[in-house]
């Protein structure tokens, strides 16, 4: 299943991907969002499922914002082999976690600003996870029975604000600095997460070109271990890390600026657009 957020004249409206196109979802009984699909459980999943085999309008859409409103953002850091390399880290004996806030959340083709607080901007493309039941304490063995599905993120960052403290958030969390999409692919269509292409480009330039077998932590290993600590409920989002070629591990670095795009794709997940500008502040 892939699902999207859409805006209409009638407010959001949850839309599903047809081979042919995206069909808005307008039972009565079926959600109208995809939070409302994702926190609602099996029943809403499978209303939305019925709901699709009658749907006979397909759309040429502007995707929304394709995960539920969060209420945690969970990011992880240092988790491809290659990365830790490319950026002289070492590579972690369990995971690195840290958090973003909702303000960070956009959706694919929206435009990020860039404020002149800081000029170190990088790309990260990543693997991103809801999560769609309760997971507490849960099993490594069990974890991926707790995903909802999958999409493509980028984990921007901005590298001097990152490193001005043992704190990531400050250069992690501003505004836009968390994009999604361009959908949310139900887990059972994606099928084993450690096995696909990931990658990004600036402007047209292949930068990040790996697998997600790269990762030092597995998905279910990253659920597993949070859920020790956090309990994670339904609609909270995982991102899982960034593979290597990021401009931190270049040379010379030349950080993103306004006029920039970046283009992220991870293997069946469609492609993510993020347009930069300047901000106003």
């Amino acid at each position: 299943m892939r699902v999207t957020d859409v805006n209409t004249d009638k407010g959001v409206r949850l839309a599903i991907g047809l081979d042919d196109g995206w069909a808005l979802i307008d039972a009565d009984d079926a959600p109208r969002s995809v939070d409302d699909l994702v926190r609602r459980g099996n029943e809403a999943r499978r209303s939305v499922e019925r709901a699709a085999a009658h749907a006979r309008q397909t759309l040429d859409l502007s995707p929304g914002l394709c995960v539920p409103i969060p209420g945690k953002i969970i990011c992880i850091g240092v988790n491809y082999r290659r990365h830790a390399l490319e950026t002289g880290s070492a590579i972690p004996t369990s995971p690195v976690v840290f958090g973003k806030f909702t303000n960070a959340l956009v959706s694919s083709g929206q435009v990020v600003r860039l404020p002149s607080t800081a000029e170190q901007y990088d790309y990260e493309a990543e693997l991103g996870v809801v999560i769609g039941r309760r997971a507490v304490a849960v099993s490594e063995e069990h974890a991926l029975d707790y995903v909802w599905g999958y999409c493509n993120c980028n984990d921007i960052s901005a590298r001097e604000l990152q490193a001005r403290s043992t704190q990531f958030t400050l250069g992690k969390t501003l505004d836009g600095f968390l994009p999604v999409g361009p959908m949310l692919v139900s887990s059972d269509e994606v099928g084993d997460p450690q096995n696909l292409t990931i990658q990004a480009w600036l402007n047209g330039e292949l930068r990040q070109d790996s697998n997600t077998a790269d990762m030092v932590f597995s998905v279910g290993e990253v659920i597993s271990y949070v859920s020790r600590y956090i309990p994670l409920d339904p609609g909270d989002f995982i991102a899982t890390g960034t593979p290597e070629g990021v401009i931190l591990g270049r040379d010379p670095k030349i950080w993103m600026r306004a006029g920039d795009v970046v283009d992220v794709a991870i293997q069946g997940l469609g492609r993510l657009t993020t347009p930069l500008a300047t901000a106003s502040w």
